[in-house]
This record gives C-alpha cells, structure tokens and sequence, in this order.
C-alpha cells in the first residue's frame, strides 16, 4: 500500500523551486553543488508547508526534464532527502516527503506559536496584539449579565443574536450604506465567514480570483476547498489595485469570486482609494463575479490625519449587496480571541449562507456574541480600538526604526494603517529567511506562502505585534538570520549581542 497522500507534479514543483533565489555569492564564498541546492529547496518547501509532509514527489526522470538538469543530479538529491528523513521511497511506489522522527509537523497557515515557547522566541508569525484591557474583561462580565435570558432558549441561532444582527446592521446605516438585520449573518470569526461564501458560491475547480500578494491563510483555505486561484497583482508601492489587470482578469477568466482586502491590505498595508472601489465593483457586476470585500482592517488606521477621511467602503458602490458581499470581524479590530465574524449581502444570500450552515458549525457562541453586542451599544467598542490603534501605531514606529538601522539594505513603504509591514528582504530568500529566523530565535512569515505558486520569495511580512526593546531585539535576531543566509556561518553570543561567526 502507498504511503503518500497526495502527489506534486513535475511543473508544479519545478515553479516553487525556480522561485527560490539567493543573493549571488559574495567574494570567497562557493555555491553548493547542484543537488545539494535541490535537496534544500525541497527539504524548505517541506518545512514551510508549501509541499505537503506524505506528498508523492515526481519520478527522476520527469524532474530532470522539468529543471533542465542531469537525472544524476536529481537522484543524488533525492538520496541526501532520505539521509536527512526528509523523503521516503519504495520499489513500485515512488518516493514521498516526509519529516525526520522528532521534528514538529510544519504548519500550512501562520498558526501563533504555543504560548510556552514564547519566552526564547519572538513571534512575528501571526499578525495579532494582546487583549485591549480592561475592555475584554468588562465585556464578558456585561454578557455574564445578559446571558439568563438566553440560558431558558436552545441557545441555537445560525444567523447569529437578533440583537447583534440589528447592531451591526445599525453600524453600517450609521456609515451610510442602508442596512437590515436580514442582510447580516453573525459567523465565527472573519474566517468562518470566507469559509461559508466559498462553499456557497465556488464549489471544487472553480476560478477565485484575489490578490497578489494576499493573506496566506485564506489562500489555504481556497486551496483546500479546491479552488483554482487566479492572483492579481497589486499596484506598486501602496497605491492598491492594478485595475487594467482586473478588468483583464474578470474579463478573460470570469471568476466565480473575486476576494479583496481594500483597507490596509494584508500583507502589503495598502489603502485603495474610492474611484478604484467604485470602477471594481462596476467591473465585477459585468462579470458576474461576487465581490468579496474583506473589511476586518478597516477601522485600524493609525495616522492621524486618516481619522474622518477613510474611503467609503466598497459595500457603498452596492448598497443592496447582489455583488459585493461584505465581511467584518472583531478579532483584528478588538482580540484574536474573540471569534465574531460577520456577513453583510443580500437576504437572499444570507439565507442561503444560514441554509447551509446546519452542515457546518451550526452557529456562533453565544457568550461571545454577547460580549460584542456590549461592546457596540455602550462605547466600550470605539476606546477598545482606539488603545488598540495606539499600540499598533507604537509599535509600527518602532519596529520601522529598528529594522532601518540593523537591516538598511531591506526595502519597505510604512502604511497607514493595519497591522502589517511588507519588506523586500535585500535580494534574500524569504524561505531561507524564515528557516534561519527559528535558529535564532525569531519567527517570521515567507513571502511565498501570500502568493501562488511560489510567488514573493524576496520578501517577509513583519507585522506590528512587538514593540520598544523586543522590537530592537527582533531587527537584531533578523539581520544575524539574514547573515545566516548569507554566509551560512554559525550562530553566537557576546555580551548579550547576537552574531554571526
């Protein structure tokens, strides 16, 4: 019997591999041989997670074809992956990926690290801040209060609390865009969300388009519902869509879906502005596509002179909701841990949306929801996010600086707002990056696992998660990473500072 799960074609795995470049070797250094090169770029789509631990890797020969190199060269590789426990193979079954014994499994998405390895690593994995206290606390205590009532019922809503609903209905009148509590289905968390359009729209094979670069873990969540990802690049800089690219894409592809970040865009941190909103809503409505708008960063801007002057939001230009489905959380805004999400569309789609959740997750908690209810009817909402603005603005500041002076080489625009940065790392592999960043006690994100295909291998997502000295102590830990990478040396301390010999 088999042992591998799944199988990477020749094509496939020859693009991840070319899209991983080095900076050129400098003077008095060698590059490795050439199946040394190709056992490690293998053995780091293994530990990214961007080829599956089981996955069936393509016969020598098909290999060799596909890299134009020797099938001597692909064999030798493919020899050093077993001695190291990273490929098995049998007679008449081929050869697979794997781990060597003890080794963690790698993680397909940026899952935050256990909070008992936090003390001898610095985290900038998962784009997420602490809980904005005291705001949390009063908030379950206020649903703590409201919750009797609701103990005497089943405690099942699909569509989420009536009063939530008629609350976060409420909130988008307020922003000008005419909402009923029908056209709003409470989910957990924003995720949840994308989950449910996905299933509902775009079954198994259809075109999804999105961003290019976008955030890495509802591409996971597209890929392993089937989807056929179609990415489209981002403008240059902050400047946010390329809209001959989309009008080219939703013409010539007609994607079933097309999912957007407008505001504060993760990773990139690009705001778009309001004419292009409103000429890709027109677009998509031609096209027939159903515009996902992801709006869990828009409330996060962090510069002051964008207090009042956001953009309308995309759900604006389709007040009704037939092509743009609208999709809120608190987890980015408020806590990660507050796992509310929420659906603005038509009633019809909602209806469909709670139709199909009894073959889900049923509904949301209900304590929870509460929370956030308390959250938006007695102001605590607005104080929470504006001390959380103040912490990710503290933050932004001074990660940018740190970075600046360890890493100068290293390119990057500073956002407005969000929670992320997205670096150039200096003519470095990202992946490489990241492998050499867990030696040295920093975790970060590779650009590729935010593109298709092994797109953005020059590039890290750095978000605003530590600050003052743990921020110093990261840029110190990613530029001993970056010499890592560059010289392949070993990893030292003196006098409380980290080097590279």
């Amino acid at each position: 019997m088999a042992q591998w799960t799944s199988a990477v074609g020749a094509a496939q795995l020859a693009r991840l591999l070319k899209s991983q470049q080095d900076r050129p070797a400098g003077t008095g250094s060698r590059r490795p041989p050439a199946y040394r090169a190709l056992a490690d770029g293998v053995r780091l789509l293994v530990l990214e997670g961007r080829v599956p631990v089981a996955a069936r890797l393509p016969a020598e020969r098909e290999l060799a074809l596909a890299l134009s190199v020797s099938r001597t060269t692909v064999a030798a590789a493919y020899e050093a992956l077993r001695s190291e426990g990273f490929l098995e193979s049998r007679r008449g079954a081929g050869s697979w990926t794997a781990v060597p014994a003890g080794n963690p499994l790698p993680a397909r998405g940026l899952e935050p690290l256990p909070p008992e390895a936090l003390g001898s690593m610095i985290d900038l994995g998962c784009a997420a801040l602490p809980a904005p206290e005291p705001w949390l606390t009063r908030a379950v205590q206020g649903a703590l209060e409201e919750l009797p009532p609701y103990a005497h019922t089943h405690g099942d809503y699909p569509a989420g609390l009536p009063a939530l609903r008629a609350m976060i209905a409420e909130r988008y009148t307020t922003r000008g865009i005419p909402t009923m509590p029908e056209q709003i289905m409470v989910t957990t968390g924003a995720m949840g969300a994308i989950d449910a359009i996905c299933h509902l729209f775009a079954g198994r094979g259809e075109r999804i388009a999105v961003e290019s670069p976008s955030y890495a873990n509802i591409l996971q969540l597209m890929r392993e519902a089937g989807a056929r990802l179609v990415p489209v690049a981002m403008a240059e800089g902050l400047t946010g869509w390329d809209m001959d690219r989309w009008r080219q894409v939703l013409r010539d592809a007609a994607p079933r879906i097309a999912y957007v970040v407008a505001d504060f865009h993760n990773p990139t941190g690009a705001l778009v502005g309001e004419d292009q909103r409103r000429r890709l809503v027109e677009a998509a409505r031609s096209a027939g596509t159903v515009l996902v708008a992801d709006e869990t960063m828009s409330e996060l801007w962090l510069d002051e002179d964008r207090a009042g002057t956001m953009p309308p939001p995309v759900c604006a230009f389709d007040p009704a909701g037939s092509t743009v489905v609208t999709v809120g959380s608190a987890s980015k805004a408020f806590w990660a841990g507050m796992r509310i999400g929420w659906v603005r569309a038509a009633p019809d789609v909602i209806r469909s949306l709670v139709a199909a959740r009894a073959y889900a997750d049923l509904g949301t908690p209900v304590l929870e929801q509460l929370a956030v209810h308390w959250l938006f009817s007695t102001g605590g909402w607005a104080q929470a996010v504006e001390l959380r603005r103040e912490q990710a603005r503290e933050n932004r500041d001074a990660l940018v600086a740190a970075v600046r002076r360890e890493l100068p080489e290293w390119e990057f625009e500073v956002p407005e707002g969000g929670l992320t940065l997205w670096v150039r790392a200096g003519g470095l592999s990202g992946s490489r990056l990241a492998e050499a960043g867990e030696r040295v006690g920093v975790r970060v994100p590779s650009g590729p696992r935010f593109g298709v295909d092994g797109a953005f291998e020059g590039y890290v997502r750095l978000p605003f998660t530590v600050g003052g000295a743990v921020a110093e102590e990261a840029a110190v830990r990613l530029a001993a990473a970056a010499r890592l990478v560059e010289s392949g040396g070993t990893v030292g301390v003196e006098a409380g500072r980290m080097f590279v010999a």
